[in-house]
């Protein structure tokens, strides 16, 4: 009994570790924002696929964060969208955004007045076109299926009006100047609205590359003979022949895609040219 009493008493403490020793909870917060990621990557996937390059450019300026400065043209890669809101050569697709330089230059900023007065009369030239041909304020006077072959962008040459393939919508027949009927329906309404201006205008055609198997390369030829038959067609539609500066065919040397056989590369770009 009395060795019982003697005997040290021994208390056993045993640490508990939650949440899996020393990995601890951290990799579910990992796991969490990588499938969380992953659901953005097919949501992308997915939306553009189920859009049209209209539709992703609303929502790309949805997102944009540009601050409005002017209202002229250009901006984005659809219709009546020109290259990007942050290219220093064009102005933001909804008229509200502009370099540096070109609001300066419309402001009529470091130029006498008689260039500044030229400079706003382009500009508002520019506005009535794009007005008439998209329709703003109401209906366009061209079908859904032609505006999706027409964007616009200003360059320091003018307002070009650029007129494009899509896939199964060409503007020609293939290998031929032979239009098709949408592209008969857009000359005609350029012809009526490029009336509105007093400015020149440039006709320029350009064809997607063609396979080297080809036997005879055609190119050169055929961007040419597809600026001279629009040119017949905006005469046709009442355009004033003497107003028609210049007409030119670039073959395929100046691709609008990164692949130079992409359909998007047949295309028609008229440019409404400033006045000296």
């Amino acid at each position: 009994m009395s060795a019982q009493t003697n005997a040290p008493i021994i208390i056993k403490r045993k640490k508990v570790i939650a949440g899996g020793g020393h990995h601890g909870g951290a990799w579910k917060v990992a796991y969490a924002d990588f499938v969380t990621a992953m659901m953005a990557f097919f949501m992308l996937m997915w939306l553009l696929n189920a859009t049209t390059e209209q539709q992703r450019k609303g929502i790309a300026d949805y997102f944009s964060p540009t601050v409005p400065v002017f209202r002229v043209s250009g901006g984005g890669d659809d219709m009546f969208g020109g290259d990007s809101v942050f290219t220093q050569q064009n102005m933001s697709q909804t008229g509200q955004g502009a370099s540096a330089m070109q609001a300066g230059r419309a402001a009529g900023i470091g130029q006498n007045p008689e260039d500044a007065a030229a400079e706003a009369a382009f500009v508002a030239a520019v506005n009535d076109i794009e007005d008439e041909l998209l329709g703003r304020g109401g209906e366009s006077a061209l079908s859904e299926q032609a505006l999706r072959h027409i964007i616009t962008r200003v360059t320091d040459e003018g307002l070009i009006i650029e007129i494009f393939d899509l896939p199964g919508a060409t503007l020609f027949e293939d290998g031929s100047d032979t239009p098709n009927p949408v592209t008969q329906e857009i000359a005609t309404m350029l012809a009526e609205v490029l009336q509105l201006v007093e400015n020149p205008l440039a006709v320029s055609g350009y064809i997607a590359a063609l396979p080297v198997v080809v036997r005879e390369n055609t190119a050169w030829d055929l961007s040419m003979s597809r600026a001279i038959r629009m040119r017949m067609m905006l005469e046709s539609g009442g355009y004033n022949p003497q107003d028609i500066q210049r007409i030119t065919g670039f073959a395929d040397r100046v691709p609008a895609a990164s692949d130079p056989a992409a359909i998007r590369n047949n295309r028609i770009e008229i440019t409404v040219l400033r006045t000296p």
